[in-house]
């Protein structure tokens, strides 16, 4: 009886095993869905920002991104040069390929909306502010993501590349 007793608690453990693998599996499959499949992470990088008076400098960038079931993301990106530096924030959420949400900037105290369209690992957005109003594109594929952000402000563009991890 003994023995049969422990097979069977052997058996147990190695279906709860592959139970929760099987839970996890389906988890990362789901997070990996939707719009923003593949964000979820650590990022770093460099890349230029180009200010309007012409000038241009080399930036280092740290990003974080939360998928929250397939169709939330929120993000932070925080970048600086010699001379420069700005923290951005965001909460986006989507309904099919459209996607809106909100952003703060916290070094100028700035915050809006955005507005724009998610799918096949590029997120392209609208923001706008009191007196800013920018696009910006997030491209991911595997482990690596570019992110450009154009407007007529002070920063008028920002070129960074970024790699998981």
């Amino acid at each position: 009886m003994k023995r049969s007793a422990l097979f069977f608690s052997r058996l147990a453990v190695k279906g709860a095993g592959i139970g929760a693998m099987l839970m996890l599996s389906v988890s990362a499959g789901q997070a990996q869905s939707g719009p923003f499949a593949g964000f979820d992470g650590s990022w770093n990088g460099s890349g230029t920002v180009t200010l309007s008076d012409g000038s241009s400098e080399r930036i280092r960038c740290r990003a974080t991104y939360r998928v929250n079931g397939g169709n939330a993301l929120s993000q932070t990106l925080r970048c600086a040069s010699d001379s420069y530096k700005f923290d951005l924030s965001s909460n986006v959420t989507s309904q099919g390929d459209n996607v809106s949400g909100n952003w703060s900037e916290a070094s100028r105290g700035i915050n809006g909306n955005l507005n724009g369209r998610a799918g096949g690992g590029q997120i392209d957005v609208f923001v706008e502010a009191a007196g800013f109003a920018a696009s910006i594109t997030l491209t991911t594929r595997g482990n690596r993501q570019s992110v450009s952000i154009n407007s007529k402000g002070e920063i008028r563009d920002v070129r960074i590349n970024m790699v998981k991890g």
